[in-house]
């Protein structure tokens, strides 16, 4: 398997030869490129056109949500995984509602970080399992209202969203409810349909402002 490649994006250049020495290691991630600010970031990711950017948030010229909202406006087909120093779920919520692929803290293990950006490469979204406890207490305190239907999603594809905004994977899903991924795969795209979501991320939201979370 061909090696996916990548484009660090952060403004220290210590953290990025760190993070390129740290997922060269195992010859599986190929970093094709850096930016130290988010000017350059776009520009060398129009050029290079990278599988997965690492995004920071705090970046001179632009910071990273402009970037993802540049990105995204672009239709860029690089998947955006944002790693970041802020926990803070304002930051959290903004670049989900940009649509990011992915949020993790630099605090995180290399492992978290490798399954990361596996995961936003193969299509799936991830975000750290804290920073979803973190979202649901925000979306639980404010005044959102509830929109969901009852009738909307039968009782297995809320088993099947509940398992999504608990941060596993498709494979795993199957396994914990004995069916097939090819099965999961049809609850998920049903699941998007029905709810009007385009991605994980964005369903993982909808499940907790609708406490699908807690039903099951």
């Amino acid at each position: 398997m061909e090696p996916i490649k990548i484009v660090i994006a952060d403004d220290h250049r210590m953290v990025r030869e760190g993070l390129k020495q740290l997922l060269e290691l195992e010859g599986d991630i190929s970093v094709i490129g850096e930016a130290g600010d988010g000017v350059s970031c776009l520009s060398i990711i129009e050029e290079l056109n990278p599988e997965v950017v690492l995004l920071d948030i705090n970046m001179p010229l632009m910071n990273g949500l402009q970037v993802l909202q540049k990105l995204k406006e672009n239709k860029c087909n690089s998947r955006i995984l944002i790693l970041t120093i802020h926990n803070e779920v304002e930051y959290l919520m903004k670049a989900v509602d940009i649509g990011v692929d992915g949020y993790i803290l630099k605090d995180s293990e290399s492992d978290v970080l490798r399954r990361a950006i596996f995961a936003v490469k193969s299509g799936e979204s991830y975000i750290q399992s804290e920073l979803v406890s973190l979202m649901k207490d925000k979306l639980e305190n404010s005044d959102t209202e509830s929109v969901m239907d009852d009738n909307i999603l039968t009782k297995r594809e809320m088993e099947v969203l509940r398992l999504l905004t608990e941060g596993l994977f498709n494979k795993e899903i199957a396994y914990q409810l004995s069916i097939s991924e090819k099965t999961v795969k049809n609850h998920v795209s049903n699941i998007f349909k029905k709810i009007s979501v385009s991605d994980r991320t964005q369903a993982a939201v909808y499940a907790i402002k609708n406490n699908i979370v807690e039903l099951i």
